[in-house]
């Protein structure tokens, strides 16, 4: 593995292996590698010839008052990690390479972007979909992996991949979970051992929420408020949201019907976390979709 810091250098290396037939694969991250990384790795190690993976903590993602100086970064440790999943290329710019001057190109992705997590986080997916526009320009033409935990950001760069059109497949991959049933995150760093046990009411709400609608109930008021209910019984957890949206517009739905996400986010001691159920309901039919245990993935 080779690691490097200049978009050049990344942009030439990629515009080779293409020229030599080769197909590229990009993992965009921030670092703080855990199981969930590594999954997305080996999902483009397995699927195309030459691995790129971005470790950048985007300024431009973090609101005021958020965690950006106390964001976990470890580039020894991250690049032992990324070494060890095969990666080819890893691809850890400085924010003065990626922002050179003061940007004044924002890109906006209307619609998918107020709601949810851009209700809490007002210019955070301005700064998700502009940094990974400027990483898929740099790479070029490429199949590109994103974790299904972040439903929201993944109907967003599908989107902006779309209405741009860029040369990029984006690819979802499963949730991991750790045993404990948390979502993989690199925030869950932050938990103490009490806060850990209390952040397991996330999944616990959205199992809740499953066992419901296969008994039947498809009226997204009343599965919204029974995850809601159930995380207000844990006093280390504040709710941000409990909300039931179409899973390719995040738009609100009046039926659970289709390819619909109950997306959760709480704040959880230092830490805010999301987590999500994904739903598909036809007329005689449903799939829940909660993700992996970790362990069964790398199985």
């Amino acid at each position: 593995m080779i690691i490097l810091h200049d978009l050049d250098d990344v942009r030439r290396c990629c515009d080779d292996a293409r020229r030599a037939g080769r197909t590229v694969g990009l993992v965009a991250t921030m670092g703080g590698f855990h199981e969930g990384h590594r999954s997305l790795m080996r999902a483009a190690r397995a699927g195309t010839d030459l691995v790129v993976v971005s470790l950048f903590v985007n300024p431009t993602q973090f609101g005021s008052g958020e965690d950006l100086a106390g964001y976990p970064r470890d580039l020894d440790g991250d690049a032992a990690v990324a070494a060890a999943e095969g990666v080819d290329v890893l691809f850890a710019p400085t924010v003065d390479g990626m922002y050179p001057d003061p940007p004044r190109t924002t890109v906006h992705v209307a619609g998918l972007t107020e709601r949810l997590c851009g209700t809490s986080r007002g210019t955070h997916f301005d700064g998700v979909a502009t940094v990974v526009t400027k990483l898929f320009a740099i790479v070029g033409p490429c199949t590109a992996y994103f974790g299904r935990k972040d439903a929201q950001q993944l109907a967003v760069v599908r989107r902006l991949a779309i209405d741009l059109n860029l040369p990029v497949e984006v690819v979802g991959c499963p949730l991991l979970r750790d045993l404990d049933g948390v979502a993989l995150s690199s925030r869950n760093a932050y938990l103490d051992p009490q806060e850990r046990r209390a952040a397991t009411v996330l999944v616990r709400a959205l199992r809740r929420a499953a066992d419901a609608i296969r008994a039947g109930e498809r009226d997204p008021v009343a599965i919204r408020d029974l995850a809601a209910a159930t995380i207000a019984t844990e006093s280390r957890v504040r709710l941000d949201y409990a909300e039931i949206v179409d899973a390719e517009t995040i738009e609100p739905v009046t039926c659970v019907q289709g390819s619909v996400l109950l997306a959760v986010a709480a704040f959880v001691g230092p830490a805010r976390l999301i987590d999500n159920l994904a739903i598909h309901a036809t007329d005689d039919q449903i799939a829940l979709d909660l993700g992996v245990v970790a362990e069964e993935q790398s199985a």
